[in-house]
């Protein structure tokens, strides 16, 4: 596929034209993800208070006890989401799915210790350890390129 920018003073509005002999998978798959708009922040509630999360600013997202929490550097939220609609929204180039019940933000990762057999220890940068299940180790080895 080749890709130019063509860089105009005079354009006002960003406009994209693609052009293609026929409509292909990658065609469909790129249009797809060109018009989805996904919500940059996530409501987080603590209380009665609503606060609106940053992606970048989210460690690690969890289930405990039927709720779905989301961990930042100061404090746990309640997300009133569920974990594969967070899968949804959130940046799949920053975060990967580790568990059933987990989601890790990949640029908050410190280090991943394959020293335990078949599973992985993710240590991130606020000094929370979580694991890898088996399950999804082959996926998080991809993701890193181990």
């Amino acid at each position: 596929m080749q890709i130019e920018v063509k860089i105009d003073p005079s354009c006002r509005e960003p406009k994209l034209i693609l052009c293609t002999d026929k409509l292909t998978d990658e065609i469909t798959l790129l249009l797809k993800k060109l018009s989805e708009e996904t919500p940059e922040v996530i409501a987080g509630f603590s209380g009665q208070n609503v606060t609106l999360l940053a992606q970048p600013d989210l460690f690690r997202i969890y289930t405990a006890n039927g709720k779905v929490f989301a961990q930042t550097e100061r404090e746990e939220y309640q997300i009133r989401l569920r974990l594969y609609e967070l899968e949804q929204r959130l940046d799949k180039r920053m975060f990967a799915r580790i568990s059933h019940s987990e989601i890790i933000n990949l640029k908050q990762v410190k280090s991943f210790d394959l020293s335990l057999t078949g599973t992985i220890r993710v240590s991130l940068s606020n000094g929370t350890a979580t694991y890898v299940s088996r399950r999804y180790v082959s996926k998080i080895k991809q993701i890193v390129g181990i």
